[in-house]
This record gives C-alpha cells, structure tokens and sequence, in this order.
C-alpha cells in the first residue's frame, strides 16, 4: 500500500471555499480513479488542509497519479480550480510500518 500524506497551506479566508471544493469535486473524482482519500484534517491556526490518500488502482502510484492529473475528465471537473485556494503544498509519499491494533488480537 502506498499513500500520500499532502499538506495544503490555504489562502486565508478560503477554508470554507476549498473544503466545499474538495468535497464536492475532488474527492469524488479521486474515488472514481482508484485514489481513495483515506482522512482529511484542518489545522486551523495554520490554515492548512492535511489529507491523507490511498493508490489502490493497477500500476505503480507515478502511474496512477499521472492517470489522474493528465485525464480530461479532470480537466473538465476541476481544471485549475483548486490553484485559487492553494498557496503552498508539500507532499510526502508513505507507507504504514506497523498493523493497528486490533480488538481481538489483545493477550489474554
């Protein structure tokens, strides 16, 4: 399983905006590409969007992310919408180590 752990740094006064967009566009289409977002968090003091998302499509995730930002399907939903919101983005490629703890995997 690879993620990516993406921090966003939003314009100040466009949370509100960019969490509407995310929800109704970009998160969706994501699904639809087999790039599922796994948890979303806002650091409001920073105002920061940090999300987490899954490849779990066919290919390497280079490959399915270059699906993704290259397809005209995105072009047309989304286009260069989310660049009026976003000032500053960092992402990190990661990979879980350990496997959480489970209910019935405790020591009797």
């Amino acid at each position: 399983m690879v993620c990516q752990l993406r921090i966003y740094d939003i314009k100040q006064g466009q949370m509100d905006d960019w969490l509407k967009l995310f929800q109704e566009k970009v998160a969706p289409l994501h699904r639809k590409f087999d790039i599922p977002v796994r948890q979303t968090w806002v650091d409001h003091e920073r105002s920061q969007f940090i999300w987490v998302r899954e490849f779990v499509g066919t290919g390497t995730h280079q490959e399915q992310e270059t699906r993704y930002t290259s397809s005209e399907e995105r072009a047309r939903v989304i286009g260069d919408e989310p660049k009026r919101f976003i000032e500053k983005m960092e992402v990190r490629v990661i990979e879980p180590v350990l496997q959480s703890a489970r209910p019935d995997s405790a020591a009797h």
